[in-house]
């Protein structure tokens, strides 16, 4: 079958730089745009930046639910495969799924990845109605959305206004296999964590500090769910780079 078209703002990042490179990771029904100002700010810091458009992102509520957390995180590995092959030391970083495609890839790949820095990690949900997704997912095919949990005035998120719940269904079965490994984690972890969210609970950041000990936490208290574009953001990029500067082995520039 044809490809299908990708939405304006949604394209996948590539911007070359030094030898000390950095895979983001963007969140679940959500796209590359929400990554754009953060790789924007690596970049020009002389960093390699690389943020893929994860499948069934970008395009339609149904092609995503004809996707898996297999397939998102197969697309991520092969990113931080291209990555290591153009750049000496490798970070990884996302927001929200992306979080929890980064830290899974920290457990799978521990002795390649230099540091973690995630935004909202999804890990685990107390919501009632969650346990219905199993049945929900094989016949109702989305439910309303959760994009664009953003504080601050006049911006707003490129992603899905639907959630499809088959999708969801893999991501909520994919969290107790990251949780279960997070002690597999042996780089520096950095937790920024929304005092306000509406889309990850609390829950999400205490299973991340309780199974991984190498995490440092902060926490935005100007930011809703998507703080990479809201009023934190300048925070978690100046941190992110920071915290890439005092882990790296080599210069960034």
């Amino acid at each position: 079958m044809p490809a299908l078209p990708v939405l304006s703002g949604a394209e996948p990042i590539d911007s070359p730089g030094g030898r000390v490179g950095v895979l983001l990771c963007h969140g679940f029904t959500g796209t590359t745009q929400s990554m754009r100002p953060w790789a924007e700010h690596l970049a020009t810091a002389g960093l390699t930046v690389v943020a893929p458009r994860l499948p069934g992102h970008g395009t339609t509520v149904a092609d995503m639910n004809t996707t898996r957390f297999s397939d998102w995180y197969a697309t991520v590995e092969k990113a931080f495969g291209d990555l290591r092959s153009r750049c000496d030391t490798v970070f990884a970083m996302g927001l929200s799924m992306g979080g929890t495609l980064a830290l899974r890839l920290a457990e799978e790949r521990a002795s390649q990845v230099a540091g973690i820095v995630v935004v909202n990690a999804s890990l685990a949900t107390e919501r009632k109605d969650a346990k219905l997704l199993p049945l929900l997912s094989r016949v109702v095919p989305s439910f309303p959305g959760i994009a664009n949990d953003i504080k601050k005035p006049g911006v707003t998120e490129l992603a899905y206004a639907k959630i499809p719940l088959k999708a969801a269904y893999s991501l909520q079965q994919a969290w107790p296999v990251v949780r279960r490994d997070l002690g597999r984690i042996t780089c520096p972890v950095l937790v920024y964590r929304s005092a306000e969210d509406h889309v990850v609970e609390p829950v999400s950041g205490r299973a991340l500090l309780e199974g991984c000990v190498h995490a440092e936490e902060r926490v935005l208290h100007e930011s809703y769910h998507v703080a990479t574009l809201d009023n934190d953001a300048p925070a978690i990029f100046d941190g992110s780079l920071a915290f890439v500067r005092s882990h790296a082995p080599a210069p960034t520039g």
